[in-house]
C-alpha cells in the first residue's frame, strides 16, 4: 500500500473498523484452507463459539442466547464469523449476525439481517435490531424473524 493510500484509509476508517476488516481478511484466508466439508463446518462453528467466548460478559450472554436460538430454529444455517462477529449463512451468504456493543463502541448489541433474509414488509422495514436485554418476548420475536429469514 502506498503512503497516500495508507493515509486515506486511516483517515476514513476508525480503528475498530480497520480491525474488523483485518478480521474479515483472516476469515477469508481461513475459508480457503483445505479440508473436508464437515471439517470446515466444525471449524467455523468453533470460530463462532470462540468469538462468543471472548466477548465481554453482558454481550456474551446475549450472543450465547442468540446462537442457541439460531441453532434451534434454523439449524440448517451455517455458523461462521463475519468481520469478527458471530454470523449465520444460508447458501454461503450471511443471513444474520450479532454485533456486540463493544465491537464499535455502541450502547447496545445489534442483531442484523442481510439481504438474503428478505424480511421485506412494504417499502420500509428494519434490517437490524438494538438489543439490551434478553426477555421471553425478545426470544419469541427473534425466533420468528430467524425462521422467516431462513425460509
Amino acid at each position: 500500500m502506498t503512503a497516500s493510500k495508507a493515509q486515506a484509509t486511516e483517515g476514513t476508517f476508525s480503528a475498530a473498523e480497520r480491525a474488523a476488516m483485518k478480521e474479515r481478511a483472516a476469515e477469508l484466508r481461513a475459508d480457503s484452507a483445505r479440508g473436508g466439508k464437515q471439517a470446515k463446518a466444525d471449524r467455523l462453528e468453533a470460530d463462532v463459539l470462540a468469538k462468543i467466548a471472548e466477548t465481554p460478559p453482558a454481550d456474551r450472554a446475549l450472543a450465547e442466547r442468540f446462537h442457541a436460538l439460531v441453532r434451534e430454529h434454523a439449524p440448517h444455517l451455517a455458523p461462521r464469523t463475519w468481520y469478527g462477529m458471530p454470523a449465520y449463512a444460508k447458501d454461503g451468504r450471511v443471513l444474520c449476525f450479532l454485533k456486540p456493543s463493544e465491537k464499535f463502541g455502541s450502547r447496545y448489541t445489534t442483531i442484523g439481517f442481510e439481504d438474503p433474509a428478505a424480511l421485506d414488509d412494504g417499502p420500509l422495514w428494519p434490517t437490524s435490531y438494538g438489543l439490551t436485554a434478553w426477555t421471553d418476548g425478545v426470544g419469541r420475536t427473534l425466533a420468528d424473524l430467524v425462521r422467516r429469514a431462513a425460509g
